[in-house]
């Protein structure tokens, strides 16, 4: 599959199947003024009709998919072309996927992406290149009504937008969609005594190294699962975190008890490379699989709030702001590209609220106090 898209003064051609093939090579090099782009990988020619129409001459048998406006503009150049655009959702669906591993996203967001576009499409019942800016408003305003959170609306619509622009040169349809406005949520916190009571629940050692990472250092599950041995850095006291979300390195805290469990865990266990390896030891344990050791941890320890294994990191921070820690140093050990993402637990923390009294108490205590001293007269 070719693409050929304008880009600045120029043309691009990129092909999305790797690798290239050497026929295919070979009548790229038949281009007059082509050239090859090693930063982007794909070539560029001039965008002008004596260059397409060179392209059309070489490339006529092949699949190419032409931007809309282009084709709109030398429609005559390309009326005999063979022009092909999926029409398959699957077929789309993957060629998405191509691009976002070409723009670098994470897997994460590949597949939240892919999964968004495949509801979309199943909502809609229409073909992609039939879609119109009123199925989108349908669908994400038959989110709303669904009481999905705005933040879910909000990715199914950068999904859409990327799938509908970027994979099939649409952007007509999604350019000027208002997103939802954010809501002001506070996380799940749980107190000193909650978070005891889940780390002494559990007997399995692994499964309480697993808390004991997620709580003492603050660290999210695919950060805890995807952590090897040498990530452990016992001389540092610190966890060296790799390429996590924003695909960012970071360090942040090791405690002494946790520490102690780890090397008791490592005795018993002997993992080789992955600190929590899963049922395939070449492979790490899957996220699901940590949600669930927290979950029938918080059932033993007989915790009623509607908690997450999350919300061990969210403990972390608001308890580390409530001992004190300032909030720039809590902002690093988490991984928070703004400071604003780390001032949401200034609103979770008592630290100050300790310090106010209940106007109800006060008036308590003064009525007491009066009843007090009217016995004694």
């Amino acid at each position: 599959m070719i693409v050929v898209k304008t880009y600045t003064a120029l043309l691009v051609i990129v092909r999305m199947s790797q690798p290239p093939k050497k026929e295919w090579l070979e009548k790229m090099e038949r281009i007059v003024d082509r050239r090859w782009d090693n930063k982007n990988r794909w070539w560029t020619v001039p965008n002008q009709e004596t260059t397409l129409r060179d392209f059309v001459m070489h490339f006529n048998n092949e699949p190419v998919i032409i931007e809309p406006d282009l084709l709109k503009k030398y429609h005559w150049i390309f009326e005999n072309f063979t022009v092909k655009l999926p029409v398959d959702s699957t077929e789309l669906i993957e060629r998405m996927k191509m691009l976002m591993k070409l723009n670098g996203f994470s897997h994460r967001t590949l597949k939240a992406y892919s999964l968004h576009v495949k509801r979309f499409l199943d909502y809609s019942k229409v073909l992609a290149i039939q879609v119109e800016t009123q199925h989108v408003e349908d669908y994400l305003i038959e989110l709303i009504q669904k009481n999905c959170s705005h933040s879910y609306v909000n990715q199914a619509l950068s999904a859409l937008k990327f799938f509908m622009k970027d994979t099939c040169f649409r952007k007509d349809i999604v350019y000027q969609l208002p997103r939802p406005k954010k809501e002001n949520k506070l996380p799940d916190v749980l107190n000193y005594s909650e978070v005891l009571k889940i780390l002494g629940s559990l007997s399995n050692i692994k499964h309480k190294a697993l808390l004991y990472l997620a709580y003492s250092s603050g660290l999210r599950v695919g950060e805890i699962v995807r952590l090897r041995i040498r990530d452990i850095d016992s001389e540092r006291m610190v966890i060296h975190v790799r390429q996590s979300k924003g695909r960012k390195d970071r360090y942040t805290v090791l405690s002494e008890s946790t520490l102690l469990l780890l090397r008791d865990y490592f005795k018993k266990e002997r993992p080789e490379d992955w600190l929590f390896p899963g049922m395939d030891r070449r492979k790490h344990m899957t996220e699901r699989s940590v949600q669930k050791v927290f979950e029938k941890a918080r059932e033993q320890a007989g915790i009623l709030k509607d908690v997450s294994i999350h919300s061990l990191r969210h403990s972390f921070a608001t308890h580390l702001l409530e001992g004190g820690t300032d909030i720039r140093y809590i902002q690093e050990l988490l991984g928070h590209q703004s400071s604003k993402t780390t001032e949401i637990y200034t609103h979770v923390s008592v630290r100050d609220a300790r310090r106010i009294q209940s106007p109800l108490d006060r008036l308590l205590q003064d009525e007491g106090r009066g009843k007090s001293e009217k016995g004694k007269i």
